[in-house]
């Protein structure tokens, strides 16, 4: 009788929720996405179907189906659903949910899955508190992240677990979705006698990034502000509600560091086009202009170089001028730099040179300063042989003398600079001015 009323309960409570969570998927055949992990043959399929499911682990952004896989496992495989919410649980939530479970799984041999969303928001202790009942089968832990595990989430915990990464959903699936969520009578809005064009369909699906919940909440604010009780939502009533776009980006975590990385390689890769549309979401993200520009001053010296100094220049200047202007404004000096970076010829001989050079400070002999080159400005240097035999260089034809300049009895190639922009024409000289140079040595 205590069941029924629950079910009662929970229809109730149900039917008034938002429409992302009434259309949430009751079976595998509803779930959407992740065909790369949850597809027919795929990984999680054959866990499911041969009955060997362990703990796993739900890693990717918001609204990809972490939370509604989770519940259809639960039901898939009949187990007991717990949820819990990684910020606002304890030690002692955890130890109550586990203690039901083992008692679950001894009288009745039922299994409990344990779904703890944000994972990655519990200490290490309290990670620590789930690991005997996860080593031990007591509970199926499903972890839910947006953040990634290897940095967030404790390696023993990570060691027991499978490992499955959500990615955002195509914009067939959600059109899919939207369509569904239509025509469904009981948990969708097929009860409502309104249709939806296409172009309003797909531009939500374009605009939501591949989040669901973004997208069926659109839905839901389109038709139910919809001020006639018939007819169509069109692609207006649908832009009128979803206002203006919400860029997703987390300044501390992995997007942060991903779209940073790409506006680098896209530097790198000579491709303005593509370096321009990361330094947009950075921008429209609300990252802080002085780390993109200090990023794009970085990929200066370690990507172009001395093949065009200049560029070093320009990103020095476009640091300050940045900071100094603030947005909206420092839009035009960072697309001014990315672009005439990604548009340089490029060379990381000088960062290869110095990478080199410091492996070989911290894992070689270090060399002594030698006496010639050692400093000479206070009384008594010349008693201890300081500066002896110094050659100064300008007093020799093209401002050039052999002599030991690192100390090291064999002298050693750091920089070799490549045939691109004003390197090309750096080598000619280095290569005319280590002939002279390694004549000291032979």
């Amino acid at each position: 009788m205590d069941e029924l009323f629950k079910k009662q309960e929970e229809e109730r409570i149900l039917s008034n929720a938002p429409l992302a969570v009434r259309m949430r998927p009751e079976n595998l055949d509803e779930f959407a996405g992740q065909s790369h992990f949850a597809g027919e043959g795929k990984l999680l399929r054959r866990m499911l179907d041969s009955g060997s499911l362990t703990s796993v682990l739900f890693y990717g952004p918001p609204g990809t189906g972490k939370t509604s896989l989770a519940r259809v496992i639960a039901n898939t495989i009949n187990a007991h659903f717990e949820y819990l919410n990684a910020p606002s649980a304890s030690v002692k939530d955890v130890r109550s949910i586990t203690e039901r479970a083992k008692s679950r799984l001894i009288n009745s041999k039922a299994k409990t899955i344990l779904f703890l969303d944000e994972i990655h928001r519990f200490s290490r202790t309290q990670q620590d508190s789930l690991l005997s009942e996860v080593e031990h089968g007591i509970i199926i832990l499903i972890g839910a992240t947006t953040e990634n595990p290897f940095f967030s989430v404790n390696g023993p915990l990570i060691s027991r677990s499978t490992l499955f990464e959500f990615k955002p959903l195509s914009e067939d699936d959600i059109k899919k979705l939207l369509e569904r969520a239509m025509k469904d009578n009981r948990r969708g809005l097929g009860d409502t006698n309104l249709s939806i064009s296409k172009d309003a369909i797909n531009f939500i699906a374009e605009i939501c990034d591949g989040d669901a919940r973004r997208s069926l909440n659109a839905l839901e604010v389109a038709v139910l502000s919809k001020k006639t009780g018939s007819g169509e939502v069109s692609l207006e009533d649908v832009r009128e509600s979803v206002q203006k776009k919400q860029v997703a980006y987390d300044r501390k975590g992995d997007s942060h560091y991903d779209i940073a990385s790409a506006l680098q390689k896209s530097i790198r890769g000579s491709d303005p086009d593509a370096a321009v549309y990361w330094l947009a979401r950075m921008i429209a993200g609300g990252e802080d202009v002085r780390f993109i520009a200090r990023r794009a001053a970085v990929c200066a010296a370690e990507d172009i170089g001395n093949a065009d100094p200049f560029a070093t220049v320009l990103a020095a200047s476009v640091v300050q001028v940045a900071e100094f202007v603030g947005l909206p404004e420092a839009q035009l000096p960072l697309s001014q730099l990315v672009t005439y970076l990604a548009c340089a010829p490029k060379s990381n001989a000088s960062a290869k040179a110095v990478w080199e050079a410091v492996a070989d400070v911290e894992n070689g002999r270090i060399a002594d300063v030698p006496q010639n080159l050692k400093d000479t400005h206070y009384k008594g240097s010349k008693s201890l042989g300081r500066g002896m035999d110094y050659k100064y260089p300008h007093d020799y034809p093209g401002g050039i003398v052999p002599q030991n300049y690192s100390g090291l009895d064999q002298r050693k190639q750091y920089y070799n600079p490549k045939d691109s922009g004003r390197e090309k024409k750096i080598r000619e000289i280095l290569e005319r001015n280590r002939a002279i140079l390694d004549s000291n040595h032979q």
